[in-house]
Formats: structure tokens, C-alpha cells, sequence
């Protein structure tokens, strides 16, 4: 395989169809290995438009969401921001490369080491993994400028809002199947939260988070 042919026909042909035209983003998709964060046994697939799975049962997100949700945050140079799901650090690669640090949390001890290695062998300095619950967040380190929740939850805890900073984004997917929305939240002021839904997609749950009582008759 071509790693650079199949590098760009992902971009071209994946990402920015889906309304990836950030060229910072692009560029960046260009320059961090996707291949090097994927698990030997499914690296031929590294550039497909597909989930790939992980041995603990949780799947890699397609390329192109993961570009779309890195753009729609619109990170800044001086942004710090909680990443909640490492998956095995691509994602986190891609924020570290357009923030000031990024801190990546996760509730599987397998991914938080196997994300430190990657990101370590890719050069990544201002990324820190930790293990712990997301739905928590981390209030310690708390005001974050953008925080992005790399998977689905039914809804946004009241928790992980309140540690932005006024001006600050969250970023995540929202709902249940069969459609969920990629919703963006700003906090526009000490208890304002102004709500955008931005396109549809579908993503695994990630661990943690409340699920309503769901009555049967």
C-alpha cells in the first residue's frame, strides 16, 4: 500500500467532503500518522471510512468525524482543553498540534497507556493522559477554554459545563440511536450556556455518563 497515496485519498475523498475545509486541520491530517495510532492488526485499515475496533470492545471514531470535531472546536494557540475518550490518541495529537495543552481522560487503563506510548513515540509534549471518570471532568484543573467529549452521551452533565471558561466550548454527541447530534454549548456567561446542534453522525457511548430509566410496558 501506498501509506502516502492512501493518506491523501482519506483527506480528499473522506474528510473534506464531510465539511472539513479548515486548512489547519488538513494540514495537520497530512502531518500526524494516523497509521501510528491504530493497533498493528488493523493498520491496513488505518485510512478507511470506518470504526475500527479495540481490543477492550471500544472502537476508534472514522476519520472524518474525528477531523470534524477537532475543526468545530476552533482551537486557538492559547487554549487548554479536556478531552473526554482518548481512544488511543490520535485526537489528542491533533488538539496538542492546535492548543497549549490538552489534557485526555479516559476510563480504560489499557487506552491511557497505550495513548501515552503514541503520543509520546509521535513527539507530543504538551498532551497529559490520565485515568478517571469523564462524566467528573477534571474541576482541579478547571476553567478549560474547550472541552470535547470524543464519543456519545445521552446528554451533558451540568458538571463538565460548569468547568468552562465564560467564552469557553464544549463539543460532543448527543442522543440515542438511530441519529444523534454533534451539539456545540458556549458558555456565554456565569450561568448562560448557549446550545448550537451542528450535523448529525452516530458514535459509540462512552463509559460513566447517567442514562435515563427507560420504562417498558
Amino acid at each position: 500500500m501506498n501509506i502516502e497515496q492512501a493518506r491523501f485519498n482519506m483527506i480528499e475523498q473522506q474528510i473534506r467532503p464531510w465539511d472539513v475545509l479548515d486548512t489547519s486541520v488538513l494540514s495537520l491530517l497530512s502531518a500526524v500518522r494516523r497509521e501510528e495510532f491504530v493497533p498493528a492488526a488493523h493498520r491496513g485499515q488505518a485510512f478507511m471510512d470506518l470504526e475500527i475496533p479495540l481490543d477492550n470492545g471500544t472502537k476508534l471514531l472514522p476519520p472524518r468525524l474525528e477531523a470534524r470535531l477537532v475543526q468545530d472546536l476552533n482551537l486557538t494557540k492559547h487554549d487548554a482543553v479536556l478531552q473526554i475518550g482518548v481512544g488511543t490518541g490520535y485526537i489528542t495529537a491533533l488538539i496538542a498540534h492546535k492548543a497549549q495543552r490538552v489534557t485526555a481522560l479516559d476510563a480504560h487503563a489499557d487506552l491511557v497507556e497505550a495513548a501515552r506510548q503514541n503520543l509520546r513515540k509521535a513527539g507530543i509534549s504538551n498532551a497529559d493522559v490520565q485515568q478517571g471518570n469523564g462524566a467528573q471532568g477534571l474541576p482541579g484543573q478547571a476553567p478549560f477554554d474547550a472541552i470535547l467529549l470524543a464519543g456519545s452521551v445521552q446528554s451533558i452533565p451540568q458538571t463538565l459545563l460548569d468547568q468552562l471558561k465564560v467564552g469557553g466550548r464544549l463539543l460532543a454527541i448527543v442522543g440515542d440511536e438511530p441519529v444523534m447530534q454533534a451539539t456545540l454549548v458556549t458558555r456565554t456567561g456565569d450561568k448562560q450556556f448557549e446550545q448550537t446542534e451542528l450535523f448529525d453522525t452516530i458514535a459509540d457511548r462512552l463509559p460513566g455518563f447517567a442514562e435515563p430509566s427507560r420504562f417498558t410496558f
